[in-house]
């Protein structure tokens, strides 16, 4: 069955008209009711119910339908991929990144990247959430990797990962001994925390609130990575994202202690202007970080007066993440 039938088949689906579809394909009616009887008969069974005014699918044909239209994207995705086989990048990418997940998670896909296309410089900037918006909004990055992400009018965010934070102590620290804790066991301790006008730390409060628990914030910061020093420093503990502290994890110098109650994670995105579109290397280098192809170009749409984003910015995950 060629590819050029099946688009006929779409066409005819989506305009209920033979004629129709003739004219956009600059064919005779004839010979697009012949292809579509030639369709019908390799198939099997009747995809178009011709007696009804405009045309109607039948059941099978509905799901012919489904199944044909992801066929012809993944045909088209291929084609894609092939046109652009030996094709080499070059150039450079400028990514935005607050720092804890600029230290988890860009050197190892830097590292990745390069090997696939050593011609293009990736150059990482760090900063708070609201910096890294910036940076991207005023076009001085190509990508921006927030926690917290949300898609504005001007700004596109592709949800990325669901990052586990943990309960981590110094290795000199009473907890680190154990093997799991309950969250009670936290009443009246002091701990080192993130900044109170950070979301994230919210979230850690209304979680200890709702369980009762009250506990003592001796040092505040804005970012996981001066939070790990200061707990390492210390002999402290803190609530902080698992990918942060691998490394520290890894050596010994912190403990993670399980904790079956503190069930928080928080929410990571990739970020980019709406206005123009991803450079190639800008779009390989985050369908890289996601695991998938990432999806651009929702369009801002208007109901009852207001603007409204279409939908989410990516299709179901197909897989995870290579550097997650």
């Amino acid at each position: 069955m060629n590819f050029r039938t099946l688009e006929l088949f779409c066409t005819i689906a989506d305009r209920r008209s033979f004629s129709q579809a003739a004219a956009v394909h600059q064919l005779t009616q004839s010979a697009v009711s012949q292809a579509i009887q030639h369709l019908e008969e390799s198939v099997g069974v009747q995809l178009i119910n011709r007696s009804k005014r405009p045309l109607v699918l039948t059941a099978a044909g509905k799901r012919y339908l489904s199944g044909v239209r992801a066929i012809l994207r993944s045909h088209e995705r291929l084609q894609r991929e092939v046109r652009q086989t030996g094709e080499r990048l070059s150039g450079q990418i400028k990514v935005g990144t607050i720092v804890s997940v600029g230290l988890s998670y860009m050197p190892e896909a830097s590292e990745a990247f390069a090997k696939l296309h050593p011609e293009v410089d990736v150059k990482t900037e760090f900063g708070a959430n609201d910096r890294v918006i910036e940076l991207v909004s005023e076009g001085l990055v190509d990508l921006g990797l927030v926690s917290y992400p949300k898609s504005t009018k001007h700004l596109q965010c592709v949800p990325w990962q669901q990052e586990p934070m943990r309960l981590v102590c110094s290795s000199e620290h009473p907890l680190a001994g154990k093997n799991e804790v309950a969250l009670r066991q936290l009443q009246s301790l002091d701990m080192i925390g993130f900044d109170r006008e950070l979301k994230l730390r919210r979230e850690i409060d209304q979680c200890l609130s709702r369980a009762g628990i009250s506990v003592n914030v001796k040092m505040e910061f804005d970012n996981a990575d001066s939070m790990i020093r200061a707990i390492q420093a210390n002999r402290g503990i803190g609530i902080v994202p698992e990918a942060a502290v691998r490394r520290e994890t890894a050596n010994g110098s912190l403990r993670v202690v399980a904790c079956r109650e503190l069930r928080i994670t928080r929410p990571l995105g990739i970020i980019f202007r709406r206005a123009g579109r991803l450079s190639r290397a800008a779009s390989e280098f985050g369908s890289l970080l996601l695991g998938r192809p990432i999806e651009t170009g929702k369009r801002i749409k208007s109901s009852g007066g207001k603007a409204a984003i279409d939908g989410e910015s990516i299709e179901a995950p197909l897989g995870t993440s290579i550097v997650a």
